[in-house]
């Protein structure tokens, strides 16, 4: 015997022993003389491979089987044959006639009555329905009703003859369905024939125990373990990488001292857009920017709080004009998907109280947008939020948080350009520098909150830094996502591959 057989033997497991004798059989003679379950199996003839007992090799086979439909199909006839079995009892019948006789589904009957016509089987003339056959070709099976019956089978076995066929079932719903079946099958290499003349049944120690102890012989054997082996990867169970990165961000915020906001995805025109004195005009109010809820008509906060964000609008507050139009209440009670999560600022601060100050709260949380998706934008999307309320609050100060909050998410280079947004003034732009593409990448807005916003909510107008970060993009760069799209995918290999979100 040689020296590489006997170290194979003494590290073979008991399952690899039972199954080893048998290898010059196929995987099903196994299972059957050894009495082993398929995964076990596999996994034993796996550990085989890697000692170079023998190859393993994975064949794909795509078979066609019944869906829930064509279960109930191939049980209970197509619904063409049942609407034409129908046909056979009634005399020319109207449609409208035929439906209510034929007891199938609205879907059902369109779609029988086009597979009928389609097949010259019947005509339609002035709103009856006429069977253009013979009754003896009206009997013979259909090509769809005939390979019903041949499934479940595999793809390539399927004759031309079908073809046709199978095309059309493929169009409708739920009837069939491919799938695909892994076989797998092996042969034995040089060393895996030497090994099945050898007598592998030697009892080996497996593991240490009180009573082997007690009962020690000199003769017995320990098996030897191979601790280099492939073993197959275990996957625990772990959050998704976007609760991963939200989790993240919601620590950095505590760590600098904010409080969390939080409040329903549903919100009110009032909340989302009026108490941050978005014109009632405003685009963005529109259908094609916003998701209305139809036919849901909201109440409004209390009277005085409506009245002074009223006033903001149509004539202004402190130093301001405001909008200079009519503000409708029907508009601000109209309910939407909220679009931002500002308004969960502005709902803050209506609660907030002179003893509460200073304060600093941040969210991370769902908005909606109508946008029509592609890689870089989704109609729903992740956005952090946060304001600091602080009478000596400064412009210079908002940056600080900024560049903090960005410096612990990972991006060394932030940097700061002029921008407009409806409810700050002034405003600022924040970009992050990509090393790898070499780019500056704008991540979101901030500002100080306008007077016409915090006066109204507040009572007086006291600094009220704000900000509005998409989180989505933070993710996509941290994960190197290149389309926004992936990020919401049930691809359960690229999930466990996801490493864990961890910034230095």
């Amino acid at each position: 015997m040689t020296e590489e057989i006997k170290k194979i033997i003494n590290k073979l497991s008991p399952i690899e022993r039972k199954i080893v004798p048998y290898l010059d059989v196929s995987i099903e003679e196994i299972k059957e003389k050894t009495g082993i379950d398929q995964i076990t199996l596999i996994r034993a003839l796996n550990f085989l491979e890697n000692k170079g007992v023998l190859t393993t090799k994975k064949i794909t086979k795509k078979i066609i089987d019944l869906g829930t439909n064509g279960i109930f199909y191939k049980k209970n006839h197509l619904p063409e044959r049942n609407l034409l079995i129908t046909l056979e009892k009634l005399r020319n019948p109207k449609i409208e006639e035929l439906k209510k006789e034929a007891k199938i589904s609205d879907n059902e009957f369109k779609v029988s009555l086009g597979v009928l016509k389609n097949k010259g089987l019947i005509e339609i003339k002035n709103g009856r329905i006429f069977i253009n056959v013979s009754k003896e070709k009206i009997t013979n099976k259909m090509e769809e009703e005939k390979l019903l019956e041949l499934i479940p089978i595999l793809e390539g076995k399927i004759i031309k003859e079908y073809g046709e066929a199978l095309n059309n079932l493929k169009k409708r719903k739920e009837i069939i369905e491919i799938k695909e079946d892994n076989q797998i099958t092996f042969e034995i290499t040089l060393l895996g024939e030497e090994l099945l003349k050898k007598n592998i049944n030697e009892d080996l120690i497996e593991e240490i125990t009180p009573e082997i102890i007690k009962n020690w012989k000199n003769n017995k054997k320990f098996r030897h373990y191979e601790i280099k082996t492939n073993a197959p990867t275990i996957h625990g169970g772990k959050k998704h990488f976007v609760n991963q990165a939200i989790e993240y961000g919601r620590k950095v915020w505590l760590e600098l001292g904010f409080k969390e906001m939080s409040g329903p995805i549903i919100q009110t025109g009032f909340w989302n857009f009026d108490a941050l004195f978005t014109a009632q005009d405003h685009p963005v109010r529109e259908m094609q920017d916003t998701f209305f809820i139809k036919n849901v008509i909201s109440k409004l906060p209390d009277t005085k709080l409506v009245a002074k964000v009223k006033k903001a609008h149509e004539t202004g507050v402190g130093e301001s004009k405001g909008w200079q139009y009519s503000w409708k209440e029907e508009d601000a009670k109209k309910v939407v998907l909220r679009t931002h999560t500002t308004c969960l600022s502005a709902r803050t601060l209506s609660s907030l109280k002179p003893k509460d100050l200073p304060a600093k709260f941040f969210s991370i949380g769902k908005c909606f947008r109508n946008e029509t998706v592609d890689w870089s934008h989704g109609f729903e999307f992740y956005q952090t939020e946060g304001i600091v309320v602080d009478k000596d609050a400064t412009f210079l100060d908002l940056l600080g948080y900024l560049k903090e909050f960005y410096k612990k998410m990972g991006f060394d280079k932030i940097r700061f350009t002029p921008s407009y947004f409806p409810y700050t003034e002034p405003s600022v732009e924040i970009s992050v520098y990509h090393p790898e593409k070499k780019i500056w990448l704008e991540v979101g807005g901030a500002g100080i909150f306008r007077p016409e916003m915090v006066i109204p909510l507040f009572g007086e107008y006291i600094p009220v830094l704000a900000w509005g970060q998409g989180f989505d993009r933070i993710i996509m760069d941290y994960y190197a996502i290149k389309d926004l799209r992936e990020m919401y995918k049930n691809n359960l290999t690229a999930l466990r591959n996801k490493k864990a979100w961890m910034r230095t």
